[in-house]
């Protein structure tokens, strides 16, 4: 029998979807929405899919495993406590389940999430798998306080007895299998390694090497951070049961459209890159670059809802930027401008200044000067340029008179949230100047530099 497990890793949301096979016969675990990519690696195999299974109601995309097991007349298990609309197989603490040669015994880990499940794979009945979506991560584990303030502390208590518990339950050389930690905002600390074992997590896992379940609590809650603000619609997406989404192209809008939405105040997304955008753009619009934090940072920027058109240098770009955006459950765009910035502005740009860290240092200190921090609040207590003013690039939009009169220098840790930010000053009809350049580069530049505690 042919073993195999295929990682199908979504980058840009820094997750994992997992297949498992026997040659002939598969499960998939936590599948991302664009499904077309895990149909793509049956396809290759030659395999039937069984079996679609989510370790948890997930926060941070909106799932494709309704879909997928629609579409492959596959079973679709779900914890059972979770309240969903749609048909599923609920499942339990102990449950099992059989996949051609391969068997799966559900593990209830909550924590993350309060029904949360790990998934145990035996291969010809030995354990050599475990699929642990938000509760055991590479050195870490997945954070607790999405659901709601109230129960934080008691889903951290409880995740911190269900590492504990997967850790007690299966043999060393397991392969432990997350969804969360490869730069997801799902992880409540930094994640360690890319691949790892039940052993290697005795050694390594915050929950298996803290000396006591109230210090793993108060580690695990110093170290929780700012979170985006589209996680709050996921939940409830996943819980009505995602359609297939559609990928089609956007329609196509012209200069004339553009300038009428403008004027409504409507949202206009510039994809191009920092640079490009910050020499020549439309007036008006925002700049999110198209890469690997695209999606994150425009649910975490652009209200819930809006009318969304965007503007490209190439049909590619509208179709990366729109398989992003259906993975967080934006599937409606109002339109895309595409082509050369000249024509689509029809010969009407705008422009800011460009700068890194050693051109802030050069002009520190100058008559009429605004120095804006945009990172989170744990990165400005950690340490800033002295007599920054702190507003979360997140938080921008709804503060904007906050910010004094006079040339606004924007800083983020590499550039591209201050980009986000310069983009909304610009739209706003402030003087800015984007700072790009990585956070490392500040004191080198002999910038002068504070934390909360004082200077450094």
């Amino acid at each position: 029998m042919r073993f195999g497990i295929v990682t199908v890793q979504t980058t840009a949301l820094g997750d994992r979807s997992y297949l498992v096979h026997d040659g002939e016969s598969a499960l998939v675990v936590d599948p991302q929405r664009d499904i077309d990519r895990l149909e793509a690696v049956l396809a290759e195999l030659g395999l039937r899919l069984s079996h679609v299974f989510e370790t948890h109601l997930h926060n941070d995309y909106v799932t494709g495993g309704l879909a997928l097991a629609e579409r492959h007349g596959a079973a679709y298990v779900v914890p059972g406590g979770d309240a969903v609309s749609f048909e599923r197989v609920p499942v339990a603490d102990g449950q099992q389940f059989t996949i051609g040669q391969l068997s799966v015994v559900a593990h209830h880990t909550p924590g993350h999430t309060p029904n949360h499940m790990a998934y145990e794979v035996r291969h010809e009945g030995r354990p050599v798998a475990v699929l642990t979506g938000g509760s055991m991560l590479f050195g870490a584990v997945g954070r607790t306080d999405l659901i709601s303030p109230e129960r934080t502390e008691e889903l951290t208590r409880a995740q911190y007895r269900s590492v504990r518990r997967l850790a007690e339950l299966l043999p060393g050389d397991v392969s432990v299998y997350p969804t969360h930690g490869f730069g997801s905002f799902c992880s409540a600390t930094e994640t360690s390694g890319d691949e790892s074992t039940i052993d290697n997590e005795r050694r390594q896992n915050l929950a298996l090497t803290v000396g006591t379940e109230d210090a793993f609590v108060e580690q695990l809650l110093d170290g929780l951070t700012a979170y985006p603000s589209y996680y709050a619609h996921m939940g409830a997406l996943n819980a009505a049961g995602p359609a297939a989404p559609d990928l089609s192209p956007p329609e196509r809008v012209d200069r004339d459209v553009l300038r009428e939405r403008l004027a409504k105040g409507e949202w206009i997304i510039d994809l191009r890159q920092r640079r490009a955008y910050a020499a020549a753009h439309i007036g008006g619009t925002v700049c999110i670059e198209l890469g690997d934090g695209f999606a994150t940072y425009f649910g975490w920027t652009i209200p819930w809802g809006s009318e969304v058109t965007l503007v490209a240098e190439n049909p590619e770009q509208v179709a990366e930027a729109r398989r992003q955006l259906v993975r967080i459950g934006v599937d409606e765009l109002a339109g895309a401008a595409v082509g050369p910035i000249e024509e689509v502005a029809g010969g009407v740009t705008a422009s800011y200044e460009v700068t890194d860290f050693a051109g802030l240092a050069a002009a520190y200190g100058e008559e009429g000067q605004v120095i804006l921090d945009v990172r989170r609040p744990d990165e400005w207590a950690a340490g800033r340029v002295a007599g920054a003013l702190h507003i979360p690039f997140f938080e921008l939009a709804e503060r904007l008179g906050e910010i004094p009169p006079g040339k606004v220098y924007v800083y983020c840790a590499s550039g591209l949230r201050s980009t986000i930010a310069s983009s909304m000053l610009d739209r706003a009809g402030r003087r800015c100047v984007l700072v790009d350049d990585q956070w490392e580069q500040a004191r080198n530049a002999g910038l002068p530099i504070e934390s909360a505690s004082g200077a450094d």
